[in-house]
């Protein structure tokens, strides 16, 4: 894919969620990500980011540092806090907004139009994150344990559980 239809398709993006952001469905959710294609081409962009992430929490938990520790690690804080949610429910809505890369950002939609660009496995806004951050967990929204679990607690109010979401939030 060109960086010229990638732009298009980012401005498609943005032109679709400033019609979102009207209804005020954008400005509270986590964001919309490039398709899986495009999500995976920009995991192989940045590798060594994707692979694993400095999270001391992780490294201190036993879990392995890479996703799939992520994910485990998040359930059991989840669990311990009467959050729902199950691992493939996680990893399903981590592939499609961040492919897997917790260092990702999305710098073209209408939240980072408004500086507030959504970060992480789970595409969380700074404000979303500060609201529903869990306790237990860093207090960074790019830290991959911290952003999972927040993004989990946010759609666990907003839609029940992260199972129930398989769009953008």
């Amino acid at each position: 894919m060109t960086m010229t239809t990638r732009t298009r398709i980012a401005r498609l993006r943005t032109i679709g969620l400033t019609g979102l952001a009207t209804t005020g469905a954008a400005a509270a959710a986590l964001t919309l990500m490039p398709t899986t294609a495009q999500a995976a081409e920009m995991t192989q962009a940045h590798t060594s980011t994707a692979v694993t992430a400095s999270s001391n929490d992780s490294r201190k938990s036993g879990y392995s540092n890479n996703l799939d520790g992520w994910i485990k690690q998040s359930l059991q804080i989840m669990k311990s806090k009467g959050i729902p949610g199950s691992y493939d429910g996680l990893k399903r809505n981590i592939m499609r907004e961040s492919g897997g890369n917790p260092g990702a950002q999305n710098n073209w939609d209408v939240n980072a139009q408004k500086g507030t660009p959504s970060k992480g496995l789970l595409q969380v806004i700074d404000p979303t994150f500060n609201a529903y951050h869990v306790n237990g967990t860093a207090k960074s929204v790019t830290d991959p344990v911290a952003n999972i679990t927040a993004a989990a607690n946010y759609a666990a109010h907003r839609y029940g559980s992260i199972d129930n979401v398989n769009s953008a939030y």
